[in-house]
């Protein structure tokens, strides 16, 4: 008998059979007997491979941060890590910080930590539509989650925020304002975010009717730098947008400094939509209107996946798409009218379902 065939004789999820066999506290002391018993009855041993998994030597989960990093002090990554490693702390399992000072270094990194078996697990984020780190760790056979999807390779564990909501949502807000001339400031389309998020932008264009413009939509680096040679680009065109959704909040805070910059107001003369919800948002003039969506919550769960994984859980079980939800302050509005309409002040948070 195999853990699927146990999990179904007992009308429990395989993962809830796989932690109560391996002694997770969130596993009642009843459930636990129930499996215990069960597989003795039924002979069911755990896989082989998949318990190796657990057994090797290291102990260790690395968290892998991904370039272009200016600082160890990205919200979106200290959240991160904060999940991952309260989860880990559950486990034997204990977490390691990798970083790499570009996308050339970080594929070294990851050969380093697998070919001198320094970890059992590897955890990563931003994805790639073709990701040269998914290839090699299941050409290795290594176990990994990713914050993200990936058109690369066979199914792989993963949690994922959907954006193409955010674009979808972000452009379809602007359009509702009066917006009609709506950039998208994105980071580069090879990250799988940047591509969904294209692509709910060009659906809400399309939904209202409204010629999809390229020179509305550049590419720049996840930087405060990028979000300001965007900006410039969009900017010089003959007829610049009154609205621009950035794919960062990162990014929209070098677009508000140049906005400024060039004598116009955000929120007013230019609308701007983030995403990520980085804790200087409320704080900037005006206050961000960004996309959010749990961060430790999503490092816990993320360990969890791994975890599971590693423990036999099949990978269909261990995929997830979580919604985002829309913040709404002030750096939005109606062309020229919003800032007189709604105080900076208040932000309200748009669920959605």
């Amino acid at each position: 008998m195999n853990i699927r065939q146990l999990a179904k004789s007992l009308n429990l999820s395989v993962s809830t059979v796989s932690r109560a066999l391996n002694g997770y506290s969130d596993v009642s002391e009843s459930t636990r007997a129930r499996v215990v018993s069960a597989a003795k009855k039924s002979g069911y041993t755990a896989d082989p491979a998949a318990r190796g998994l657990r057994k090797r030597s290291s102990g260790l989960i690395a968290f892998v941060l991904s370039p272009p990093q200016k600082n160890f002090a990205n919200p979106f990554f200290l959240d991160l890590m904060v999940g991952i490693e309260e989860r880990l702390r559950e486990t034997d399992f204990h977490l390691v910080i990798v970083s790499a000072s570009s996308f050339e270094d970080e594929i070294e990194r990851f050969k380093e930590l697998v070919e001198r078996h320094r970890v059992d697990g590897l955890i990563f984020a931003r994805t790639r539509r073709i990701d040269p780190r998914i290839s090699y760790l299941q050409a290795r056979g290594v176990p990994f989650a990713t914050h993200g999807r990936s058109e690369t390779g066979s199914p792989a564990p993963f949690l994922d925020i959907d954006h193409e909501i955010v674009g979808n949502v972000g452009c379809a807000r602007f359009i509702a304002l009066g917006h009609r001339r709506i950039g998208l400031l994105n980071t580069p389309n090879e990250l799988m975010y940047s591509h969904h998020r294209r692509r709910g932008y060009e659906k809400a264009l399309q939904f209202a009717s409204l010629d999809l413009d390229p020179e509305l939509i550049v590419e720049e680096d996840l930087t405060e730098e990028g979000g300001a040679a965007g900006v410039r680009r969009l900017l010089a065109l003959s007829s610049p947008p009154t609205a621009i959704l950035c794919g960062h909040d990162i990014v929209a805070m070098g677009a508000m400094r140049t906005l400024h910059e060039s004598g116009r107001a955000p929120g007013r003369d230019v609308g701007i939509i983030g995403s990520d919800d980085n804790p200087f948002g409320p704080f900037m003039s005006p206050p961000l209107t960004t996309f959010t969506a749990p961060r430790v919550a999503a490092g816990r769960r993320l360990a969890e996946l791994l975890v599971n994984a590693m423990d036999g859980v099949p990978t269909e079980e261990l995929q997830e798409v979580w919604k985002p939800e829309l913040v709404i302050r002030a750096s939005d509005g109606q062309p020229r009218l919003m800032s007189e309409t709604r105080p900076a002040s208040r932000a309200k948070r748009t669920r959605l379902v």
